[in-house]
């Protein structure tokens, strides 16, 4: 019997594909993976079906459709005040995991040390362990998960090849201010590290606050990778469609990496991202649609025995459940999606130490009933 040597030996099925079987096996409700539970919006889908009548059903270009690739450009301005070029500087890519990886990938180099903020999601270190790269480990500070920019400070080094950042941040709903990304442009501004900045929940935050994008930051902006994701955006994960936006020298290693990988995406899909972006109101309204979602959840679950955490963007809540039990997040979280049907997230799988604070991260992107009935039978418990 012939074997393969794993390059990822500690690796096994996600958290997502465990926990979302499990909620399907007991019938629970399935607050873990992070999928809306409402559909793309009929005119979304019937540009695509006018797209593919179109017969705009051959390859796109490696880099994408370039009216798509314009249509972000001018969004981009228009939100961040940064000008891109259409034509060198985006690329479509299979989701944003694809991009994700890509990035990594064309930027990391065998004993390269990256940053990695946990509890940080669960692509980024495979990655960066398949490039030779040396993961260096920063916890964001319970309970309300903020950077120590001093401790990031002591973590630079020469061997530091790239920071992986992540706002609105999942699992934790944390967003980055505009003091965190002075602090950051002061840390790197003398290195040679690169950024990856994750931003696929860049049009879901609360509470009068913005998106602190790192294109917004021109010193930032210029060693950067910043991947976006129109799955979140548009209620349509399964279509696997983002982007990445970098500088040109950047972008061409990016799509060295890129072409080999997918090389291109679902054509008639970007057509109609293109058109329907000139939609605005899809985004715009977006972070009061998903904050009323938080609000109802937040209501559902008031005067249980749970202690939310601040949530200011994503559409995740963490659950603080330490006066329930004190069994670990792992356990916890299976004994109330078998015995209670209510389905989560345990946190602590992803930091590389499984620290567990005892909490647990729900999805509230689902239909207001679903959210009701869920937080009925937490309130119980």
């Amino acid at each position: 019997m012939l074997t393969i040597e794993s390059k990822l030996p500690s690796i096994g099925v996600t958290i997502f594909t465990t926990m979302s079987k499990l909620a399907m096996d007991s019938k629970a409700i399935n607050l873990s993976q992070g999928f809306p539970e409402f559909d793309a919006s009929p005119d979304l889908i019937a540009l695509i079906e006018k797209n593919m009548r179109q017969h705009r059903n051959q390859y796109a270009p490696m880099q994408g459709v370039l009216e798509l690739r314009q249509k972000i450009a001018e969004k981009t301005v228009e939100l961040y005040q940064a000008k891109i070029n259409p034509e060198s500087e985006i690329t479509i890519t299979s989701g944003a995991t694809e991009a994700l990886f890509a990035a990594i990938t064309a930027t990391v180099r065998q004993g390269d040390e990256v940053i990695l903020f946990e509890p940080a999601y669960d692509s980024y270190e495979p990655a960066l362990r398949l490039s030779g790269g040396i993961p260096v480990y920063i916890r964001l500070k319970y309970p309300d998960y903020h950077i120590d920019w001093d401790e990031v400070k002591a973590a630079i080094s020469d061997k530091t090849r790239l920071i992986v950042l992540n706002s609105p941040h999942n699992p934790t709903g944390a967003i980055l201010k505009a003091d965190d990304m002075k602090a950051l442009t002061e840390i790197v501004k003398d290195s040679g590290a690169f950024i990856v900045s994750d931003e696929v929940y860049e049009h879901i935050f609360f509470d009068n606050n913005r998106h602190e994008s790192i294109l917004r930051y021109p010193e930032l902006a210029e060693r950067s990778f910043v991947i976006s994701s129109f799955g979140k955006t548009y209620h349509a994960t399964g279509w696997k469609i983002g982007y990445c936006i970098a500088p040109e020298p950047l972008m061409l290693e990016f799509q060295r990496i890129h072409q080999y990988l997918t090389f291109a995406v679902h054509t008639p899909t970007q057509f109609a991202y293109a058109e329907y972006l000139e939609q605005k109101n899809a985004y715009l309204d977006l972070p009061a649609f998903y904050e009323k979602k938080r609000d109802i959840f937040l209501e559902a679950i008031k005067g249980s025995r749970f202690k939310p955490l601040a949530c200011e963007g994503t559409y995740f809540q963490m659950l603080d459940y330490s006066d329930i039990s004190k069994e670990g997040d792992l356990e916890f979280a299976r004994w109330l999606t078998v015995e209670k049907g209510v389905a989560s997230i345990p946190p602590s799988v992803f930091y590389h130490n499984r620290d567990d604070y005892r909490v647990l991260r729900f999805c509230f992107a689902k239909n207001d009933d679903t959210l009701l009935k869920a937080g009925k039978i937490l309130k119980e418990i």
